[in-house]
């Protein structure tokens, strides 16, 4: 009996990682997704400071990590990162992408003890090195001209459970993921 259980436990992790098997090295876009096989993802990006020039609305987040983290909702629970750079793709490729409908984002400043909060819309981004620069539209409080210990926390975009392909352009109004 308890072989038997093992041998359908390890079945059934076996088969939910295929889609992962190429997430790594896949750099062309993959068919269309079918919305059964999509789950909604939030994404992380932190850096050690930020600036803000009002005139140009642009954010440059200094020292951003190489990784932004990405995480979805129940019921599939998926969490991983990807490089930053990989990410950028996001707001350029498939027809409805966050160039088309761009993502809110909550951003995070802790100074000492003090959280400041600012809801922005993230728009162009551009890394050079270690600077990720966008254009943001302020939404909801104040930006502030520099901070440090940044976190900023970016909207849900749907895409195929392989979350780093770039075929995650399938945006859906809802945040609820669908099982296949």
């Amino acid at each position: 009996m308890s072989t038997r259980r093992t041998f359908i436990v390890l079945s059934a992790l076996a088969t939910a990682l295929l889609p992962w098997k190429k997430v790594l090295g896949q750099t062309k876009p993959s068919p269309t997704p079918t919305a059964t096989n999509q789950a909604d993802f939030l994404f992380v990006q932190t850096a050690k400071s930020m600036s803000y020039d009002s005139a140009t609305k642009q954010l440059t987040l200094v020292g951003v990590t190489p990784v932004t983290l990405f995480f979805s909702d129940r019921p599939e629970r998926i969490a991983g990162n990807m490089t930053t750079e990989a990410f950028i793709p996001f707001w350029k490729t498939g027809s409805e992408s966050f160039l088309s409908d761009p993502p809110n984002a909550d951003l995070s400043i802790l100074e000492g003890g003090t959280l400041r909060q600012t809801v922005v819309v993230l728009k162009d981004p551009v890394l050079e090195g270690d600077q990720l620069i966008y254009t943001v539209d302020v939404i909801d409080g104040e930006m502030p001209s520099r901070g440090s210990e940044v976190s900023v926390f970016i909207d849900v975009i749907g895409m195929p459970l392989t979350p780093v392909s770039y075929a995650g352009a399938a945006r859906r109004t809802y945040r609820r993921a669908v099982i296949y």
